[in-house]
């Protein structure tokens, strides 16, 4: 069976760190602690925290993890339909 393709390599990850730090978030860690997991310690460690984009990064994720276990996950399923006919 091949691969699903409506969802690219690069959606697929950005939900699995979606879900991850939204995990580790209820679970208690710091934004920082998700990064450092996420992203590896030598990553967070380049940049000054309050300024990181990994710091911003992380933020999303959390948000958008939220956002999507109280109900936003029905974005999820629906497809854009692409018009394979001239008009």
């Amino acid at each position: 069976m091949p691969p699903d393709r409506r969802i690219t390599l690069q959606q697929r990850r950005r939900l699995r760190h979606m879900l991850q730090a939204g995990d580790a978030r209820r679970a208690g860690a710091t934004y920082r602690e998700i990064a450092t997991s996420l992203f590896g310690a030598v990553r967070v460690a380049a940049a000054p925290w309050k300024t990181s984009s990994l710091r911003d990064t992380v933020i999303a994720l959390v948000e958008d993890a939220r956002l999507m276990v109280e109900g936003d996950y029905r974005k999820l399923l629906y497809r854009r339909r692409r018009c394979t006919s001239p008009r």
